[in-house]
């Protein structure tokens, strides 16, 4: 074996124990929610057992559960299009116009992504009760946008930079006006950028669990929010939490996996521009 095809090896097993590591949880997690419950707690583990639904059932038949469910998908989808919108529209005026100390401007908008949940979380509530909008999907919205809004920006301004200023000059001699040649011309060639920003943005709406508990109830609660509800001093349902986070999961897996060629070009190329 030559030293070239031995790094390789060393590398591949490496990479190999790295997954392994970082998906066994999720892998526990899976058989957590298709064990019964005299195989959960059973000490050695057991690994070949009769394999269940019923806690899928439960939490696919269960009213409750399903509008938690709508309610996480409405939020999750409605602050990802007003971030990336706005993000987009943010990052193209910083990359393009010559505005006054630009830089600074969009580094300060991405240290306002680095304040602490728990500082604010606090204000945002006396806020959102005083608008009366506790324990509405507009409060959650709102809340997710702001937050998804400076990373947004940030991402599209390095991407916007790659894009050469002659296809848009190109474009403003053949008549086109200047938001034109912005939605025809500019934002296609952005879709790996616009891609990272939505998977981002889904994925920290759809995982956020302190905001959604703070400013929620009953009617626009979340289903992390709700996983925690599963755990009570009289009982845990562990089967339900694993049915339930296995099948929060799943949308992120299956959008990410198909989006994929474009996130890893989006998170790469435009967002280390300065």
């Amino acid at each position: 074996m030559t030293r070239s095809s031995l790094k390789y090896l060393v590398a591949y097993v490496i990479l190999a124990i790295a997954i392994i590591f970082f998906l066994f949880p999720i892998f526990w997690m899976f058989l957590m929610s298709i064990k019964k419950r005299v195989d959960m707690f059973s000490i050695p583990p057991v690994w070949i057992f009769a394999p269940t639904i019923r806690h899928y059932k439960t939490v696919l038949t269960n009213e409750m559960y399903i509008r938690f469910f709508m309610n996480s998908i409405g939020i999750s989808i409605c602050s990802m299009g007003i971030s990336v919108f706005l993000g987009s529209l943010g990052g193209y005026s910083l990359a393009r116009f010559k505005i006054p100390g630009g830089k600074d401007i969009a580094f300060w908008i991405l240290t306002t992504r680095m304040a602490p949940p728990a500082a604010v979380v606090l204000p945002i509530y006396l806020i959102m009760s005083r608008f009366h909008l506790l324990d509405t999907r507009i409060a959650l919205i709102m809340v997710y946008t702001a937050i998804n809004l400076s990373f947004v920006v940030w991402l599209m301004r390095g991407f916007f930079l790659e894009i050469p200023e002659e296809l848009e000059e190109a474009a403003l001699i053949d008549g086109s006006s200047r938001v034109g040649a912005f939605f025809r011309i500019i934002l296609p060639l952005s879709t790996p950028g616009l891609v990272a920003s939505a998977i981002f943005c889904i994925v920290l709406s759809w995982n956020e669990f302190l905001f959604a508990l703070t400013l929620t109830g009953t009617q626009a609660r979340t289903l992390p929010v709700t996983i925690a509800g599963l755990r009570t001093p009289a009982e845990t349902e562990w089967g339900q939490i694993s049915a339930m986070a296995t099948f929060i999961l799943l949308p992120i897996l299956i959008f990410a996996w198909s989006a994929q060629r474009y996130l890893v070009r989006g998170l790469t190329f435009g967002a280390v521009r300065e």
